[in-house]
């Protein structure tokens, strides 16, 4: 599918995201804690145990820790589901490991970046296993979404396309400047300085009926050095 027609779906669904969705964003959010401080330290999470990571269900799917690992499960057609690690960051290096386990190729996947719970904002960085790659920044829980990169999905031979293929995603933010990277790849670099400081957390969603399940591993953040 080329990248036009994928963004055209994609903006077709996009009420029906928000409809289904919401409940679900408010029920995690109310997991989640933000403090004003962003923390200084290198921390790595191998999902052993859950930590502060939400788990559980909501009215659009649900997240567990499954053999060591944190896997989200979407059931309906056009949802999404994310959820929080309930820490405070701000600039470093972000990576995870994530691949799709079971469901629709035609589907998104990745990390949030400086969540802000308050204000339901975060940046969002994610790839389909059809090898598209989407970085954006979504404001009020998603009812208004800015793409910040080639203006919507667009296709990049970094991603390991198809089900059970590995994807490393890395996101180095310095301040206002985020770059991404797929599996070493660089796929897109923004300057924005909306937002600063924030929760991390992770995410799925499908766009054509079949679900979705996705495992995510190795979350490691690295902070800045400082000057």
């Amino acid at each position: 599918m080329n990248a036009v027609l994928k963004g055209r779906r994609r903006l077709l669904l996009l009420a029906l995201v928000i409809v289904i969705g919401i409940a679900g964003w408010l029920l995690w959010r109310a997991a989640s804690g933000d403090a004003s401080t962003p923390e200084r330290q290198a921390f790595r999470q191998t999902f052993d145990s859950p930590a502060n990571w939400t788990v559980g269900e909501a009215a659009n799917g649900e997240a567990q820790i499954e053999d060591g690992r944190y896997v989200m499960t979407v059931e309906l057609s056009g949802d999404i589901f994310w959820g929080s690690a309930g820490r405070t960051l701000a600039d470093g290096v972000y990576e995870v490991e994530a691949v799709a386990l079971e469901g629709t190729i035609d589907n998104g996947y990745g990390l949030l970046l400086r969540i802000d719970h308050d204000n339901d904002r975060f940046y969002m960085f994610k790839i389909s296993s059809d090898g598209f790659v989407y970085i954006g920044l979504c404001r009020d829980n998603c009812l208004e979404v800015e793409a910040l990169v080639n203006r919507d999905w667009f296709a990049s031979e970094a991603v390991n396309q198809g089900l059970d293929a590995t994807n490393r995603l890395r996101v180095v933010a310095a301040g206002a400047q985020l770059t991404f990277f797929v599996n070493d790849s660089e796929v897109g670099q923004v300057v924005d300085n909306t937002l600063a400081q924030g929760d991390v957390g992770l995410m799925a969603e499908t766009f054509t009926p079949g679900g979705l399940r996705v495992a995510f591993d190795n979350f490691e953040y690295t902070p800045l050095q400082s000057n």
